[in-house]
This record gives structure tokens, sequence and C-alpha cells, in this order.
């Protein structure tokens, strides 16, 4: 039982250096932007600088919504229980199926253990969403293909 929990908690240590590293990108983003805004004066170059100042606070925006989707995210991630096992797949649950492995929780890609490979997937995603509530031994369709869930942890 630890060993599974120590598995668990490699994937919930992925996911969250993955979303930890996403976040401070973006701050650091966003502090550029600032400080460009910051040094552009009001005497350069009249409507070429309102041009750029629009263009900074466009990009500004765009990285508060990135930010504000990355601490959703974030949220997300903190509700997932490693130490919590269901026969029924719910966030938190690492799946393997005949086709891959999958760790529900955020997506934030591909974890390599030996030549294991474990993707770890948002419950939101086209493939979250068929292996929410099922359980071994179920059988689903995804993208034309045959998948049959061997084991839920």
């Amino acid at each position: 039982m630890s060993a599974l929990v120590n598995i668990k908690e490699e994937l919930y240590q992925f996911c969250s250096d993955y979303i930890d590293k996403r976040l401070v990108r973006i701050q650091k983003e966003i502090r550029g932007i600032q400080d460009s805004m910051k040094s552009e004066t009001k005497s350069s170059a009249g409507d070429k600088h309102e041009t750029g100042r629009a263009m900074l606070q466009l990009e500004r925006e765009k990285l508060g919504q990135q930010l504000l989707e990355a601490e959703k995210t974030r949220q997300i991630l903190n509700q997932v229980d490693v130490n919590q096992n269901s026969a029924i797949i719910g966030l938190g649950s690492l799946v393997h199926t005949s086709t891959n492995s999958y760790f529900i929780a955020i997506s934030s890609g591909q974890y390599k253990m030996g030549n294991n490979t474990i993707y770890c997937i948002s419950a939101g995603t086209p493939i979250g969403r068929e292996l929410i509530g099922k359980s071994s031994g179920n059988r689903l369709i995804f993208k034309n293909n045959t998948t049959i869930i061997e084991e839920v942890l």
C-alpha cells in the first residue's frame, strides 16, 4: 500500500512542479510587461507610443487570464488526496487501462517511470470524462478503440 501512495505522491509532485513553473513563468512575464509600461514615457513618439502601450496592456490582460487559469488549476490540484483509494475513478485516481495509464488530477503531460509512462490528465479532458465514474473491468470506446480498465488505484 505504501508503494502505491509513494507513486501517487510522485505523480502529485510532478503535477505540482508543473503548475508552479507555469505560475512563475506567467508572473515573470507580467512583471516584465509592467516594467516595460513604466519605462515608456509619454513624450515618446506620440501615436506610436500609445499603440505600444495598448499592445502591452493587451498582452498584460492575456497573461492575467492565463494566471487566473493557472491558479484555478492549482486549486483543483489541491483537492487531490493521494491517500484516498476508491474502486470508482475520480480525482486522484491512478488508472491502468489496456492501452495507457492515467493519473486523474491536472493536465501536466507525461510522467516517465522506468519504461512506463503515466499521463497526468484533468477530469475535463476527453479521456478523463470517459474514465470518471467507471471502475476496473469496465470497457470504453475512445477514438474508435476499445479500452479495458484493468486497475484503479
